[in-house]
């Protein structure tokens, strides 16, 4: 049997996971707890953007592998994670293309984002962490909920588990939208 470029990658075996992934995931969901958390609009755009990078971060140590060359130049991690992980450029090139606005985010703008834009945001990094959790043959996580904090966005919310199964953000928007 031949394998083509778009197969998916075979799911690892969870129990030979470097604890580097495991600590990752944990760090990636500590974040959307502090996301979910956050009163400041600021601050809620910022930890759900560190939150997606802390899940990428777990699948690159879980499947990247060095390559001895001579002066490569830096990628930073979505760029890897394309690499990497193929099937999820879609997600790496939407969370690249926030990396702007969370260091806004992250210097006190409070105009870099809008509270749609953060709780749409958490719902999104929500959902990746999810999706990268299931490409490492985990168990998603137990979906989320702010505990006093109602996200201003469109249902359903992160508590939601309609996201369940998602793989691309097409998905995650198509489910949000409809």
């Amino acid at each position: 049997m031949t394998s083509s470029p778009f197969d998916s990658p075979p799911v690892p075996n969870p129990y030979a996971l470097p604890a580097t992934t495991h600590s990752y995931l944990a760090r990636a969901a500590e974040s959307l707890s502090e996301a979910m958390a956050a009163t400041e609009v600021p601050s809620r755009y910022a930890f759900a953007h560190v939150a997606a990078l802390r899940a990428a971060a777990a699948l690159l140590a879980a499947r990247a592998r060095p390559t001895p060359t001579r002066r490569r130049p830096q990628k930073n991690a979505w760029v890897l994670l394309a690499e990497v992980a193929p099937e999820l450029t879609e997600w790496a090139t939407f969370f690249s293309s926030g990396a702007a606005k969370r260091a806004a985010a992250e210097a006190g703008s409070t105009r870099a984002v809008t509270a749609r834009e953060a709780d749409d945001l958490v719902r999104d990094a929500d959902r990746f962490l999810g999706v990268v959790e299931q490409s490492l043959g985990l168990v998603p996580h137990a979906a989320l909920r702010a505990p006093t904090l109602p996200l201003t966005g469109a249902e359903p919310g992160p508590g939601s588990r309609s996201g369940a199964g998602v793989t691309t953000l097409r998905d995650a928007r198509e489910r949000r939208a409809g």
